[in-house]
């Protein structure tokens, strides 16, 4: 990977630096303000929330197996070191490419010499009726919390239900890529510790947990051997999957499938996918590339543009074999430095050089001490040696030091025995996003 050149600090006063605007505290957006840290820029981060949020683990969230402050991290203490970042806590409504400025929700105009789009991208609902409204995605700290106390307040009711009749609940998880293998070992593990350590009266056998997909198999992304190995593991976990399935109707306690079966629900969780359509990315000018997905040329410009760059989730980055790379944190995080790099070469009258992504591998946990890995020159690492490695790669991009000392200590504890846990109801996490 090509290193960032070296640029000589400018003489005249800072305040008359190029400015560097970026949309986004995700990893990419992050990555970027990171490599432009304490550089002869000015910067600007620019986010809907004051904080960053570590996606992979939301599903730990939803599930009561971390609190919402174990995946936060503030922007502003990332960045607190750097004199030339300033971060506004604001959203981008609309981007003037002809005058270069942003527009905030407030009605304010932020000039920029370039900008960097790094908004990520949010649930995909592929159109199905029903499903936006009622089905629950796993996008964001604010879904995290909702699912955590649907879940929860769903099994309180249960129980009391449970006394005078008999109860059966189905959970479905729509998905099955990492996110939702992830979710719904999680949520087994979840209703087998509220019976067996909370002392929630319900039937585990009136408990279903349906794991759908449309797709032939688990986890297309990795080898078939990862996805056998965790279709196994979530069967032994009472996760029943259903491949091959594909959901037509989302209703407001029960879905519908292809084949016209109506099964009642007490939740369905999304996690078949996600777009840039409908966020700022989609807004801008431009050719858009797969999933609504900007356009953007090998140095992570936007098409026919010289100072609008978009990167992570929301740029579709041409890969190899005439495809575009997947949108994966560790795309985010090196589209993110990469971008910053090109800035600094361009502001120094240099030529830009094509991203090139490094893969490190994939990797997806299926439950305490079980996990799948793709790793680049070791194959496939499962059960509870890829388990280490996945926690070893988590803990290592998680941000904050209190945040990686308060998970590793959670972790290490589950992996011995079953804590309390933080399963708390907490009503305000019902408000919108």
């Amino acid at each position: 990977m090509a290193t960032s050149p070296h640029v000589e600090p400018s003489p005249e006063d800072p305040a008359t630096w190029p400015h560097v605007v970026v949309v986004g505290g995700g990893f990419a957006g992050l990555s970027a303000v990171r490599n432009l840290a304490n550089k002869p820029v000015r910067v600007t981060i620019i986010d809907k929330h004051n904080f960053h949020t570590f996606l992979p683990l939301l599903y730990q969230v939803a599930t009561a197996g971390l609190e919402p402050a174990d995946v936060a991290y503030p922007i502003r203490t990332v960045f607190g070191h750097a004199t030339n970042v300033n971060v506004r806590h604001a959203s981008v409504t609309a981007v003037d490419q002809a005058r270069n400025v942003v527009v905030l929700d407030s009605g304010a105009e932020i000039p920029y010499d370039h900008l960097v789009v790094a908004t990520g991208a949010t649930a995909s609902y592929f159109n199905i009726p029903g499903a936006s409204r009622y089905a629950m995605p796993l996008y964001t700290l604010s879904n995290a919390r909702r699912l955590r106390n649907r879940l929860l307040r769903t099994l309180e009711d249960a129980e009391v239900a449970a006394e005078s009749s008999s109860v059966a609940l189905n959970f479905v998880v729509v998905g099955g890529g990492p996110t939702g293998v992830e979710t719904a070992g999680a949520l087994s593990e979840l209703i087998d510790i509220v019976i067996k350590r909370d002392g929630l009266r319900l039937d585990p056998l009136k408990m279903r947990i349906l794991l759908v997909d449309v797709a032939p198999r688990l986890l297309t992304a990795f080898p078939d051997t990862a996805s056998s190995y965790a279709k196994k593991e979530l069967e032994k976990m009472d996760v029943e999957v259903e491949l091959g399935r594909s959901v037509v109707e989302v209703k407001d306690h029960s879905i519908v499938f292809s084949n016209g079966e109506n099964l009642d629900t007490a939740t369905v969780i999304w996690a078949a996918g996600v777009t840039a359509s409908g966020t700022l990315a989609d807004a801008l000018d431009g050719p858009k590339g797969p999933s609504g997905r900007v356009l953007v040329g090998p140095d992570l410009r936007l098409v026919n543009s010289e100072n609008v760059w978009c990167v992570g989730d929301a740029a579709a980055v041409p890969g190899v074999k005439d495809g575009f790379y997947p949108q994966l944190a560790p795309v985010a995080i090196q589209s993110g430095r990469h971008c910053a790099t090109q800035i600094l070469r361009v502001l120094a009258g240099e030529k830009t050089q094509p991203f090139h992504y490094h893969d490190k591998g994939i990797m997806a946990t299926i439950g305490r001490r079980a996990a799948v890995a793709k790793l680049p020159h070791a194959g496939v690492i499962r059960g509870t040696v890829g388990w280490f490695a996945w926690l070893g790669l988590h803990l290592f991009y998680l941000v904050g030091f209190r945040n990686r000392l308060r998970v590793m200590i959670n972790w290490t504890w589950r992996y011995f025995d079953w804590p309390s846990g933080p399963r708390l109801i907490v009503a305000d996490a019902e408000t919108a996003e």
